[in-house]
């Protein structure tokens, strides 16, 4: 079957790895009919935060709200905050992004686009959520918390939430499930995570998919190499019963 020629390409946890988005959007060489989506955490731990938020607003791509916009939205626009709830921040990465902005000043425009960012995109046969969904809840009554920050009560639901919609996200690296090897996918019942932890050690891997034909694009950040897949060959099916992290100490973040 030849490929479609209007993709719908979903990019996962970027972590202000602006140039292996650069190697991999290359390696896509999206046009105009093409579709892309970002899956959130654009920013914090990553070297240049300022620079993949600026090109994807000026690209006028889709974008989530990861949790990491989210913390940083909270701290930006809500007053005085506790100065264990900014320490976490800069802990979890946000002194990269201080750091990638002149003077270390966020502009407006940017906090702006951050504060506008949608929780899910739904695509018709596919969700695309930063996180997960609370599995106990309907879409409509699930907020920012539960959209951007939930982990094991999603990973280890036993039956799709959808009948009929794939739930593709990021937030939570997948070599941290089990069996999953660094740069591979997971995929539970009814989801499909895409996050491959380019920041991490571990990994390097930034991941693109193409969910139009079923391919996956991944450039290693550390080792500047990239590869062009077909999805299967990535994904490895995990057991909801059998859902644990290898996670390092970072672990809520």
């Amino acid at each position: 079957m030849s490929a479609e020629s209007h993709r719908r390409i979903v990019i996962g946890d970027v972590h202000g790895h602006y140039k292996g988005l650069m190697t991999l959007m290359d390696a896509i060489s999206p046009t105009s009919d093409d579709s892309i989506y970002f899956l959130g955490d654009l920013i914090d731990r990553g070297p240049q935060s300022a620079e993949v938020v600026s090109f994807v607003m000026e690209n006028e791509y889709h974008c989530l709200l990861g949790n990491h916009e989210q913390m940083l939205i909270n701290i930006l626009t809500q007053g005085r905050n506790p100065e264990t709830v900014v320490q976490a921040w800069l802990y979890s990465g946000g002194q990269a992004t201080v750091a990638s902005y002149q003077q270390g000043i966020v502009p407006f425009e940017h906090v702006e686009w951050f504060s506008s960012l949608p929780t899910h995109i739904d695509l018709g046969d596919v969700l695309l959520v930063h996180a997960g969904v609370d599995p106990s809840m309907p879409l409509e009554n699930q907020t920012g918390e539960q959209l951007c920050w939930i982990r094991d009560e999603f990973h280890s639901i036993q039956k799709p939430y959808f009948p009929d919609k794939l739930i593709i996200i990021g937030h939570t690296i997948t070599f941290t499930m089990p069996g999953v090897a660094p740069g591979q996918l997971a995929q539970g019942r009814g989801w499909l995570d895409i996050d491959t932890g380019a920041y991490h050690p571990r990994s390097g891997w930034l991941t693109a998919l193409d969910i139009t034909n079923g391919i996956a694009y991944q450039v290693n950040v550390l080792k500047k190499i990239k590869r062009i897949l077909p999805m299967e060959e990535l994904v490895v099916h995990v057991n909801p019963n059998d859902m644990r992290y290898t996670h390092p100490s970072k672990r809520r973040a």
